[in-house]
């Protein structure tokens, strides 16, 4: 799970469709560390280049695909339907969506570690994964919108919570994962 520093909400996403936009499935920022609807995972440009407990570099362009519906972290020209930023998405199906699907990871060091608060930076359209407060009515009340802004900013800082983690092993024979 990714949580905003800014305003201490986690990146979500559920089969619920904007109404306006683009209509794909809605993201939004929630406030129970407990929803099963807040978990991402991780993956590289490709499956082949990212290999299941490889360390993410600051630099790196990945993609977050929903684990609940297989839809993939998405962003494009459409405004969002409360700040009038950029409407931000999921898309595709299972793991599987197009080229607006791509995130670098923005962090001081060599590599995203657990700790650091790091930014998201969409490869197509050049904004940064933002929540600025804005909250949903119905259907999805007192959620937070999730858009695309254009400067980096205080409000696009994420960082990594609950979840697995799951380190490289030493020796790449022996696995000890379940």
């Amino acid at each position: 799970k990714l949580l905003n520093t800014r305003h201490s909400v986690r990146l979500h996403s559920h089969e619920v469709k904007y109404g306006s936009g683009s209509g794909q499935q809605s993201v939004t920022g929630v406030e129970a560390s407990d929803d099963a609807n807040s978990y991402w995972r991780i993956r590289g440009k490709s499956d082949s280049s990212c290999q299941r407990g490889t360390p993410v570099k600051c630099g790196q362009a990945i993609r977050l695909t929903h684990v609940n519906t297989g839809k993939n972290l998405h962003t494009h020209h459409f405004p969002s339907p409360l700040s009038n930023n950029q409407e931000v998405s999921a898309f595709g199906d299972d793991g599987e969506g197009d080229d607006l699907d791509f995130w670098i990871v923005q962090c001081s060091g060599t590599y995203w570690e657990r700790e650091d608060a790091v930014r998201f930076k969409h490869v197509g359209t050049e904004v940064f994964l933002s929540i600025t407060g804005e909250q949903y009515g119905h259907p999805i009340r007192g959620q937070r919108e999730v858009h695309g802004m254009p400067a980096a900013n205080h409000h696009n800082y994420w960082k990594a919570m609950e979840g697995v983690f799951i380190k490289p092993s030493l020796d790449p024979a022996k696995h000890d994962e379940l």
